[in-house]
């Protein structure tokens, strides 16, 4: 008979089992208007996929895609003057 024993030391909380540091709270936050311009995005697609396309669905669109533009030059801005090191 084989004996099967626990592979891990300990069974306790494992690194995935926290909670978010600060700096990741504090990332995800710098995130959230390009996750927020993305979800406007999809929607706009989705609303297009529904019906006829016409002149409205493809203005929503852009200016979604705009938005989502927007968001993310400013998140890479936002990051570089976060770097330590770097100089804006």
């Amino acid at each position: 008979m084989v004996y099967i024993g626990a592979v891990q030391a300990v069974v306790t909380a494992d690194v995935f089992d926290r909670e978010p540091t600060a700096a990741e709270l504090d990332a995800i936050a710098c995130e959230m208007p390009v996750i927020r311009a993305e979800v406007e995005l999809l929607d706009a697609q989705i609303i297009a996929l529904d019906h006829t396309a016409n002149e409205v669905d493809a203005r929503r669109i852009r200016r979604a895609r705009r938005k989502v533009l927007a968001a993310r030059l400013a998140a890479a801005n936002l990051a570089t003057m976060r770097i330590p090191g770097v100089s804006a």
